[in-house]
């Protein structure tokens, strides 16, 4: 009789012996050299080790020396097609957030891909102006200071918006390079800058004379408190408790009981009515259409009571109020039927004029009032509590209000065509491409730009005004003042005075222009933009992809008549490890800079950019713990290696490490089947990842080089190397193994580096024979020799290895204790397993004096664990090596005792009629599975107990 145990899924989740290191041969560290200004690593003493574990405040002192060394800037020696990423400029006043971490960590991971590919690679960095952000930001540091913007003159406020951003807008720069963001810094941009403020004004003056750009008063998003127009990018919607006003408009000339009940949630625009809406298929209402309803607290002032379709029967009452200067669906129906625009309410968010009695009063305020008179006059039907959509500024928090002004507008139609084609051509790439169907249907629907803003922050709009003349009938565009009183003389004469638009640019519109105005247009024979437009690559969120994105292409083509990238790889928002948006309110924000303090930016970065492209990501401590512990496997990986190469003193043994030939598929063949196995498993991964790059995979790359790295060469390799470092006697043996590990070792750091540039950097220091700087370094070439068959060889020799440790964890062996086992299989599997009979012991914790390899079962298999590790190879482990069989027995008799009351206490509960009867089926059905498992449990032990019984028998 023999107890069977089969291998492969028992120890699925079973990790063995991670990294234990014996004791050390030799040692090494790395130091930064002073006297080598293009290497940092020095040769490694025999004295020194590396630190226990990796020292996360180096990461600024490895970051600065690449610098320094000019690394981040285009190299065109090994390449002449370079790759150009554009980087999305932060605001001038942020400070990081997990939303720069994303976009830092995928773009760096490209960019130095790129750069080890030998590609000339451009990173260009920069940041944005941020027009009402920046303005704000002054504005309430003045308001501290007891000073209002408009106490100063537009020069005072913009000089001390100047002095502002020289003091604090390098803050966000400086904390992207503490992400290992590997940009051309010596190149950074400012959307204010004198170029790109006169790529501004070119672009301005160009559309104006094509007749895209126009002035005109239509609806905008306003901001009552910043008095200026926000795009629709900074406005956000929040479900907000709210109320529903009921309101009774009556009907001119009908009696008292003809009326129309409005249901709004502002009634403060009633004064700003001009008809009343009904469907014309709601029976309830159709005898008034045509009829003239009473605005309510405007001294009987009559507007038309109408139908449309666009009115829904089911929302309130049915009856809509049409106010088309305050709601952008009401402007839309009263253009559509010609119907007049009233507006109520000045630039500050109060009533005006319009309003009568309630002129003057904030909005909210004469809300308040509006309905207390209602009520009091019998008009206030009702209120009752409704769940509003209510826009707020992203800015400033305020409720923003729809507003129609007169401001400047970009007619988009036609650009949008050219952008549209441009995806439908394939000269540009969204990924994910799901996205292609989000940027078709807003360019398909597109709506004109509102580009004015009523800020003092900003680029002034290059509109010039005569004095005493109407500034609507007669303007001019021009490139600067003196061009503009030049054109104004030529027509009214050399006393005429002028005056500019006080109003600025959105801030999009300078961001629009940035792939190709931060390379130097308009100045075509810029070198910059000859060597690097078009870009090859815009990273960014999928949440800006109308608002930046789609303009970028479109004033890309406009003005250069190329698509200004190739590609745009939009990635997802970072969301907490409950899937909850990060907000302050919360307190669920995760600040990157306190991420890195704890875990390292290695780690931060791993954790980012293993989430798939264009899905949100949600970011957990325990996520970025274990990121943080492969960045230990790694480095504990590197002390092992370092400290188990020949002494570099050593030159014969280095001559022949290096002599080996890797790439050569007939040394490949020859090698060890451990060392054929990893070096086989390392080719097949460069192929892998290095596709998965070439497709932004790069979820795919981390995980895969992970596996590999701490399931094959980690757990295996490394553990089986040790027989060849430790037991052999072959000395040639010895050297193989050390340049596997080298040479597997090396590749994993290069594989890794986009990833995790810090750690890798690190370790590729302090290896002996480099000749230059990983971030540097030369790709790993692809499609390198592999053999199939030592993979699966190898494989078999895993499989057995997990059965005896199953085996041994199964009857709870000492660690240390050194068993015997009889190899069975056939004569083909026995040669290769064989050979590795050291590595087998070793992983397996053997005796090696009594390990046996044979065709057939061996004589005491009775009184033995029988283990099957594939079809084909099985082992028999004697079990008095294992175990102490008559404490075995006792231990098991007392179990099985146990087991079998607790099972009869069970089937007892189960047997009463009272408890199957009366008790939830839920309950019932528990109990039934717990008896179940617990018989099952009882046959189980009741085998290896009668098992153990026979071979105490038998011995």
């Amino acid at each position: 009789m023999s107890f069977y145990i089969s291998s492969p899924a028992l120890l699925s989740s079973y990790r063995f012996n991670p990294l234990l290191f014996s004791r050390q041969r030799r040692r090494f560290t790395s130091h930064f050299s002073p006297l080598k200004p293009r290497f940092f690593a020095v040769a490694a003493s025999e004295k020194d080790v590396l630190p226990k574990t990796f020292d996360f405040s180096s990461e600024e002192r490895i970051y600065n020396w690449w610098e320094s060394q000019g690394y981040f800037k285009p190299n065109f020696e090994r390449g002449s097609d370079p790759f150009v990423i554009p980087m999305p400029p932060p605001n001038v006043t942020g400070s990081l957030h997990m939303g720069h971490a994303m976009f830092v960590t995928l773009e760096d991971i490209m960019v130095r891909y790129h750069r080890m590919k030998g590609r000339p690679t451009l990173w260009l960095p920069g940041t944005d102006h941020a027009g009402i952000a920046t303005q704000l930001v002054v504005e309430r540091m003045l308001a501290s200071e007891g000073i209002k913007r408009v106490e100063l003159s537009r020069d005072e406020f913009t000089k001390r918006v100047w002095e502002w951003k020289d003091k604090y807008g390098g803050t966000i720069t400086n904390q992207i390079k503490r992400l290992g963001a590997s940009c051309d810094w010596t190149r950074e941009q400012f959307t204010l800058d004198e170029q790109l403020s006169r790529a501004v004004i070119e672009a301005f003056v160009r559309l104006h004379e094509k007749g895209l750009i126009y002035q005109g008063s239509y609806m905008v998003n306003w901001s009552p408190s910043l008095q200026t127009a926000v795009s629709d990018l900074e406005v956000e919607y929040s479900e907000e408790a709210g109320t529903l006003y009921y309101i009774k408009y009556r009907v001119a000339g009908g009696s008292r009981d003809d009326f129309l009940t409005v249901a709004t949630t502002r009634p403060e625009t009633l004064f700003g009515d001009v008809a009343i809406a009904v469907n014309p298929k709601d029976d309830r209402y159709s005898k008034y259409i045509g009829m003239m309803a009473i605005v309510p607290m405007t001294y009987g002032r009559h507007v038309p009571i109408i139908s449309d379709r666009y009115v829904d029967k089911e929302f309130g009452t049915g009856v809509l109020k049409i106010s088309p200067g305050h709601d952008h669906n009401d402007y839309l129906l009263a253009r559509k039927l010609g119907l007049p625009i009233l507006n109520v309410m000045n630039k500050d968010g109060t009533l005006n004029e319009v309003a009568g009695l309630f002129c003057g009063l904030d909005r909210f305020e004469a809300r308040k009032k509006l309905w207390s008179d209602l009520e009091e006059t019998g008009l206030g039907v009702k209120k009752e509590p409704h769940t509003l959509r209510v826009p707020r500024s992203q800015r400033g928090g305020e409720v923003i209000e729809p507003l129609v002004s007169k401001q400047w507008f970009v007619t988009m139609e036609p650009l949008a065509e050219k952008a549209l084609r441009a995806v439908e051509k394939g000269e540009l790439t969204i990924l994910p491409e799901r996205f292609e169907k989000i940027y078709n249907h807003w360019l398909s629907n597109i709506k004109d730009w509102c580009i004015s803003r009523q800020l003092w922050w900003g680029h002034r709009i290059p509109v010039w005004y005569i004095v005493g003349k109407d500034c609507e009938e007669e303007y001019i565009v021009a490139k600067s003042a003196d061009e503009a009183l030049e054109n104004a003389q030529k027509k009214h004469g050399r006393d005429v005075e002028i005056y500019q638009d006080p109003d600025v640019l959105d801030t999009w519109f300078s961001s629009a222009l940035w792939p190709f105005s931060t390379l130097g247009w308009p100045d075509v024979s810029a070198d910059d933009l000859k060597k690097f437009y078009p870009t090859t690559m815009l990273e960014t969120g999928h949440d800006i992809l109308f608002f930046w994105v789609a303009r970028m292409v479109m004033m890309g083509i406009e003005f250069t008549g190329t698509v200004p990238f190739s590609y745009v790889y939009l990635h997802g928002l970072i969301r907490d490890a409950q899937g909850r948006k990060m907000s302050k309110t919360l307190g669920n924000v995760i600040d990157p800079l306190d991420t890195i303090k704890e875990f390292g930016t290695d780690a931060l970065r791993f954790t980012l950019a293993l989430g798939t492209a264009g899905q949100d990501l949600n970011l957990s401590t325990e996520r970025l713990t274990s990121n943080k512990a492969f960045t230990n496997k790694l480095w504990n990986a590197g002390k092992f290696i370092l400290q188990n190469l020949p002494s570099q003193t050593d030159a014969s043994s280095w001559e022949t490490i290096l002599a080996y030939k890797f790439d050569n598929e007939e040394f490949l063949l020859a090698a060890p089947l451990p060392e054929c196995w990893v070096v086989s498993k390392l080719h097949l991964l460069i192929d892998t990842v290095t596709t998965s790059y070439d497709k932004f995979f790069f979820g795919d790359v981390g995980r895969e080089t992970y596996d590999f790295f701490w399931s094959d060469f980690a757990d295996w390799y490394i553990e089986a190397s040790k027989a060849r470092l430790y037991n052999s006697g072959n000395y040639s043996d010895t050297l193989l193994a050390q340049a596997v590990l080298l040479y597997i070792f090396q590749n994993i750091l290069k594989l890794l580096h986009p990833f995790m540039p810090f750690v890798t950097e690190e370790l590729w220091q302090a290896l002996p024979k480099r000749k230059e700087a990983l971030i540097v370094s030369s790709w790993p070439q692809t499609s390198l020799p592999r053999h199939l068959n030592s993979i699966k060889r190898f494989e078999n020799l895993q499989a057995l290895t997990r059965a005896i440790r199953n085996a041994r964890a199964e009857y709870s062996v000492e660690p240390v204790k050194r068993i015997s086992a009889s190899v069975v299989a056939n004569e083909e599997v026995l040669q290769y397993i064989s050979k590795e009979k050291e590595v087998l012991a070793l992983l397996s914790r053997l005796d090696l004096q009594n390990v046996h390899f044979t065709e057939s079962p061996p004589g005491d298999a009775n009184a033995s664990v029988h283990v099957v590790a594939s079809e084909g190879l099985e082992a028999y482990l004697p079990l008095a090596d294992m175990v102490d069989l008559s404490a075995e027995v006792q231990r098991l008799s007392k179990r099985l005792s146990k087991m079998q009351s607790e099972y009869d206490g069970l089937v007892a509960r189960l047997n009463s009629p009272n408890f199957v009867e009366k008790a939830p089926e839920d309950i019932v059905r528990g109990v039934r599975e717990k008896a179940a498992e617990a018989e099952e449990k009882i046959n189980l032990t009741k085998n290896r107990l009668d098992f153990l019984i026979s071979t105490v028998l038998v011995t």
